[in-house]
């Protein structure tokens, strides 16, 4: 189907360049995109998590908030691209967002190490959340990682540890924290930035303990099977949403992420303006104690 939509795109825009009027197919290709989306296996789910054109942190950073202002390094270390991260208004709100960022090209993609945070980003984000928290500012995290990054020169400078101490500083602050996994969210790495008040997820991206490969090379030995065991993780946001594991989904139109992108933005922002203005009101104890049965009754 995905074939005859994308052949049915490119008639339609010859079409349109010759003068032609094209209603009658563009309602028909209207008709094919949403029986697509309604039928996606939950491994076609996982590759349109992974696509490499879908929207990055920055994207939803720049289109949802006013005045980004990026701050860089954990202070430690050095500045890991693959973390972004600083402060913002959401309308009149000043808000702290912290956001995994893939690369569009292979250029890119090297230097935010495809999009796995080294310990200095994790070190870097558990900055700026203090930070948020002595000011009272609200965080808002982005998450978009296969994992945490695995390397020898990882593991010497803490990956562990500088996980372990993200999971710990977040349960621990007094601001409200909305998480919104928006691609892949992988393992630990994933949740050292997810340990929030709520946690939300693209209709199209996944969030598990490890990648479908990982998990298939366990139970098989057989890394080939990965699409076989996506249905047996639950790793999609519907599967999570029935298991409490989420708080809410964003729906990203039958035409897909890409095509409806300005739509979602509003979505989120309307949705973040709502709950914060809920979740400012709570002391700090109580942002805590919500966020320890959070996880807790998992």
């Amino acid at each position: 189907m995905k074939k005859r939509i994308k052949e049915l795109e490119k008639e339609i825009a010859s079409l349109e360049k010759e003068g032609l009027d094209t209603t009658s197919l563009k309602k028909g290709l209207k008709i094919l995109k949403k029986e697509y989306h309604a039928t996606l296996s939950d491994w076609q789910r996982v590759l349109i998590a992974r696509d490499i054109n879908r929207p990055t942190s920055l994207d939803y950073i720049n289109n949802i908030f006013d005045n980004f202002i990026e701050l860089h390094g954990d202070r430690y270390y050095g500045d890991d691209k693959a973390i972004v991260g600083g402060i913002a208004y959401l309308d009149k709100m000043p808000v702290t967002i912290i956001g995994v960022q893939k690369g569009l090209e292979a250029k890119e993609n090297v230097e935010r190490n495809f999009g796995m945070p080294h310990p200095e980003g994790y070190r870097k984000a558990i900055r700026l959340m203090k930070q948020a928290n002595k000011f009272k500012r609200p965080i808002i995290t982005f998450v978009n990682t296969p994992g945490a990054y695995p390397g020898f020169g990882a593991e010497q400078r803490g990956q562990g540890q500088a996980i372990a101490s993200s999971i710990v500083n977040m349960m621990n602050l007094e601001v409200p924290i909305i998480s919104i996994i928006i691609g892949e969210g992988g393992s630990g790495g994933a949740l050292a930035l997810a340990v929030a008040n709520q946690v939300w997820m693209l209709e199209n991206s996944i969030y598990s303990i490890l990648s479908p490969e990982g998990f298939a090379s366990i139970l098989y030995k057989d890394a080939s099977k990965a699409s076989e065991v996506v249905e047996t993780m639950k790793i999609t946001a519907d599967a999570l949403y029935e298991m409490d594991i989420i708080d809410y989904i964003i729906s990203e139109g039958d035409d897909g992420i890409n095509d409806n992108f300005n739509k979602v933005c509003n979505d989120i922002k309307r949705r973040l303006k709502k709950e914060l203005s809920t979740l400012i009101k709570l002391k700090g104890s109580t942002l805590q104690k919500q966020r320890y049965e959070r996880f807790r009754k998992f």
